[in-house]
This record gives structure tokens, sequence and C-alpha cells, in this order.
């Protein structure tokens, strides 16, 4: 179990990716159930105004920091995360070990034309995946014909691209009627995997600064970059 490092009340995992993921391939081989999130800035902050969100967040096996401000807020509460794991990157990696494993994966969310072209761009990548099932995202969550969906296809990994709190509230909903396998919340994602959206080129990704490549692709995102400020001044005001 690795450390835990507390940030405004939800407890990053003190761990490498590589670490992350070697951790995940000893627990799918055990058959274990696993809850994984993967937080940035805009989650903290919407848990603090939505306790049950929080609850949900707490209650997860592991939670990564992916965004840049998160690693910024450890750092300056003086107990460093020792890297950013961007979600993305995660999901890719379980993707390869679903590839050389065969693991049968299931892809939850996203549009339906998006999720066709991400399954298309995955049996192309990964030939070795068996793809359990897919759905889009444009149903009720409450509705228990998708969870017997998932479930009847029997999957080591299900990715659930349907955005923050929803997709973290469908895991913690659900998840207890399965037997084994990684849940994990992958937000925008299949948009990337589909080739929809361009990820930010590697020197961006490794200076930190995709967040401003996204920006500048999309300046519709505003609002959502202006959670990065707020969140570093609760930071900041936590530590006195």
């Amino acid at each position: 179990m690795s450390k835990k490092v507390d940030v405004l009340g939800i407890k990053f995992d003190h761990t490498t990716k590589t670490e992350t993921v070697n951790t995940l391939k000893s627990l799918i081989k055990e058959n274990k159930k696993t809850f994984i999130v993967t937080a940035n800035p805009e989650i903290v902050m919407h848990a603090q105004r939505d306790p049950q969100y929080k609850k949900i967040l707490q209650s997860a096996d592991y939670i990564m920091p992916d965004g840049i401000g998160i690693v910024m807020g450890a750092k300056l509460l003086k107990n460093p995360l020792p890297e950013r794991i961007p979600g993305f990157d995660l999901m890719k990696d379980l993707l390869n070990i679903a590839n050389k494993e065969h693991y049968r994966v299931f892809f939850l969310g996203a549009r339906e034309d998006v999720l066709n072209k991400a399954i298309a761009n995955v049996n192309h990548e990964y030939p070795g995946i068996q793809i359990a099932g897919c759905h889009h995202g444009f149903f009720n969550e409450n509705d228990p014909e998708i969870v017997d969906m998932v479930k009847g296809s029997n999957p080591d990994m299900v990715f659930v691209a349907l955005g923050f709190p929803r997709q973290e509230r469908w895991i913690s909903q659900n998840s207890h009627l399965f037997e084994k396998g990684i849940f994990m919340g992958v937000g925008g994602s299949f948009d990337v995997l589909s080739g929809t959206v361009k990820r930010a080129p590697e020197l961006w990704r490794k200076l930190n600064i995709e967040w401003l490549y996204r920006f500048i692709k999309q300046p519709q995102r505003w609002k959502r970059m202006a959670f990065l400020p707020l969140f570093i001044l609760k930071v900041l005001r936590s530590r006195r």
C-alpha cells in the first residue's frame, strides 16, 4: 500500500506511473476488484462542494494526480508527490497489458460515433485485446440493463468515459455487483483514442503544460482552467 498525500481532503497515492502499472498488473492477475480515480484540481474543487462525491472519491482504491495543479498543490503543502500521472497515459498502459494478456475490456461512454472510432482504433493498435463490449454514454445512470450488459461481458477492465462526477458515481454505485475487474473513469479519453481530439505534442506534456495546449486549441475551456488559481488559493489557505 503506497503512502497517501492529502490535498484538500482527497488522499492521493504517493507513487509513480511505473509502480502503479506494476501493482495493477498483479491485481488483475489476482482477480482483485479495483476502483481507480485520476483527479485534477477541478475534480478536487467539485468534491469541496459535493460531500457525496467526496465520499465516492474517498472510497476509491487508488487516486492518481492527473493534473500538474495537484502536484503543485502537494508541493505547497510540503508533502510532494513523485510525478503527475495522466489518466490517458495510465489507460494506455492498461491497454498494453490487456493486449499482451488477451484481457477482456469494456468501453462505456462518449458519443456513439466517437466510441465506434475508438473501438476500431483499439482493435487496430491492440489486436490482442478482447473487446468485451461497449455502449455510448447517453443513458440513465440508474438503468439496470447497462449494468447487466457490462457484468454479462465478464470484463477484466472497464473504462468509463462519462465525465466527472457521473463516471465515478456510476462505478461507485455498481462495482459491488462485480466479482473482479479494474474500474476507471477516463473522462474525454475516448475522444483522443478515436482521433477526434488531438493530444498535446510530447514536449508540451514533458514540460507539464498540456493544459495550455488544450486551452489554445479549445479556448471555450477557459471556465475549466479558471479552477487552477482557485484551487491553489484554497491549498494556500489550508496551510494556515
